[in-house]
């Protein structure tokens, strides 16, 4: 080698690690004061955690996934050495394409599951008609088929299942519609971030159906639900941190949405962000162009400066109050509930944790019933608590839907669930007054009801995640007239006690048909109860690798989120979830009487 050549060499091996991203040092700046041992709250990842998943679902979440709000920071060289520094080996699947033949029979209906809670009041309640699947049929039920997510290790969109089609979302922003039956793929839809939100599917005009949704970047979607072709989008708020993860509600030709954000709160962890900026709100948008007839704030005023933070960061309020779960139609009082979450920073306002009735015509708030006066961000738990509120609660969020039901006589009564571990039953026509409330768990930022509760004519269902402090889990009956205990069951112990991120707590939504109630587990058990006393008669262990009808390597770990569809005499339900805590997982199962 001539020395010349010997030198250019080095100059230009010397360039390019100087133009290499240090993802070492971006995860220290960005990351680590999250993912660290020894943090107080102790729901991010450890770094030794991280290093398990796909580098590509690393990108994804820094790209638009749960670290949207703190990829937005870095270039997408950065994000993708954050990536090689936490998991350096590039393990990346593709799903083979197992299109339907022929584009599949043409969608002339929307029998069946659909969106998040079924119907306009949340009930998560399928009639055994729609079902086609009776009590004594639950034992014999197997899986029929199982679906492969790639490059992932968490799954939490509830499926929509309606005219023989399935419906759902991803974490890296794929929409699939699927068949029922087969599971081959009629079409896929790349949105701009992730959709954890259930699908709503309806009639368009002219003979066609559209889907309805929501993505973590606030924007709203409708696109062709036969073929998958975009119809109209629009983005309903401009904060970088905000997101859906509320199924749409649809009624009279409107789109009733939340908006959230789950970033800003985790951000204020780090001692030189400003915290908070973010408002919670719901939005009515026309189902049939997109345009956003009216947008209410659920903190009334905006934000502005309060104060500095014990490490000089310049602090705003009031802020938070996002709506994460599906709101409940009330076409009688023409109202729209919502629950909403926590403050992040202060003031605090009186809208935090509570349930607010909006005028379904105007969008004015017609009353507001706080549960809890809860302020709290991730500041709360870090050394020194530089931007942690002055009298902080326990982030307690009201994050699960509200359900709407009528008593014997016709008087009507809201359901609604806490993270705090109670549930509550309230007078629509009184403001929200409290008619009862019952306490089945400790509740915590990750305790009490979590996702959803689901109810019949006589008992709601509430399943109890707990999972921090601890052991967590149970499945809860009360009476929806008195909020009396009708019966409760222990959680099972779980058979993987020694596999990180087992756990009893039954965080998922439950979801019912006459005689049963089903409910997910964390030890990635999926059981169901004779809603008559609470006996378990099946039990499906999904923690065991599947062969997939896209090819997708895939295996089922921790239940949490959304609960399982039932339609036409078919379940589906989703494995793995590892955002926080729990068992890795990419799988969805559909299962049917002996797997026919």
């Amino acid at each position: 080698m001539f020395p010349r050549t010997g030198l250019f060499l080095a100059i230009a091996v010397s360039a390019l690690a100087q133009s290499t991203p240090d993802g070492k040092a971006l995860f220290e700046k960005n990351c680590a004061v999250c993912h660290r041992a020894g943090a107080a709250d102790n729901r991010a990842p450890l770094p030794e955690e991280l290093a398990k998943r796909p580098n590509q679902e690393i990108v994804t979440a820094l790209e638009f996934g749960v670290m949207r709000s703190q990829g937005s920071d870095l270039s997408a060289a950065e994000r993708q050495a954050v990536a090689d520094f936490l998991s350096p080996m590039v393990r990346s699947e593709t799903a083979r394409e197992n299109a339907c033949p022929g584009g599949g029979p043409r969608l002339s209906n929307v029998n069946g599951w659909n969106g998040w809670g079924i119907d306009l009041f949340n009930t998560r309640m399928q009639p055994a008609a729609a079902a086609g699947l009776r009590a004594a049929d639950i034992p014999r039920l197997k899986v029929k088929w199982a679906f492969g997510f790639p490059n992932t290790v968490s799954v939490a969109a509830q499926v929509t299942a309606v005219g023989g089609r399935l419906f759902f979302g991803s974490s890296n922003g794929t929409v699939y519609s699927l068949d029922a039956r087969s599971g081959c793929v009629h079409w896929t839809f790349k949105a701009d971030g992730q959709v954890r939100a259930a699908i709503t599917v309806a009639p368009a005009g002219s003979g066609q159906y559209a889907a309805y949704f929501g993505d973590a970047t606030t924007t709203l979607y409708a696109v062709n639900a036969q073929t998958g072709q975009l119809l109209w989008r629009t983005k309903l708020d401009d904060h970088r941190m905000a997101g859906i993860t509320g199924a749409p509600k649809l009624y009279g030709g409107r789109l009733y949405v939340g908006v959230r954000s789950g970033g800003e709160e985790v951000a204020a962890g780090d001692p030189k962000y400003p915290c908070c900026t973010f408002r919670g709100s719901l939005a009515a948008v026309d189902a049939a162009n997109g345009k956003i007839v009216w947008k209410t704030f659920t903190v009334t005023d905006p934000p502005k400066q309060t104060r500095k933070s014990a490490a000089g960061t310049d602090l705003f309020g009031p802020s938070g109050a996002g709506i994460w779960s599906s709101p409940v139609i009330d076409v009688k009082r023409k109202a729209v509930y919502a629950g909403t979450g926590n403050n992040y920073s202060d003031p605090p306002t009186n809208t935090s944790d509570a349930l607010i009735a909006f005028d379904m015509d105007s969008g004015s708030m017609r009353w507001v019933k706080q549960l809890t006066a809860d302020a709290w961000n991730l500041s709360c738990a870090q050394p020194g608590k530089p931007s942690c509120p002055e009298n902080p609660d326990r982030d307690v969020d009201i994050g699960s839907s509200p359900i709407l039901r009528s008593l014997p006589g016709g008087k009507d009564i809201l359901l609604v669930g806490q993270k705090s571990g109670i549930v509550f039953g309230m007078d629509p026509d009184q403001r929200g007054e409290i008619l009862w409330h019952t306490e089945i768990g400790k509740g915590g930022a990750m305790g009490g009801i979590q996702w959803g509760m689901a109810a019949d004519s006589e008992k709601v269902y509430a399943p109890l995640s707990d999972i921090i402090p601890g052991p967590g889990g149970g499945m809860f009956a009360l009476k929806i007239a008195s909020g009396e205990k009708v019966w409760s069951v222990a959680p099972a112990e779980p058979a993987c006690k020694q596999t990180k991120g087992c756990s009893p707590a039954q965080s998922a939504a439950a979801s019912l048909i006459p005689g049963v109630v089903f409910s997910g587990s964390f030890d990635g058990h999926l059981r169901a109860y004779s809603t008559t006393d609470g006996k378990v008669i099946w039990d499906l262990d999904t923690l065991r690798d599947f062969d997939t009808v896209n090819g997708v390597k895939a295996h089922g770990g921790s239940m949490n989120v959304a609960g399982p569809a039932i339609a036409a005499g078919m379940l589906f339900v989703n494995s793995g979830y590892n955002l926080l805590v729990g068992m890795p997982g990419n799988v969805l199962l559909a299962l049917s009487v002996d797997g026919k």
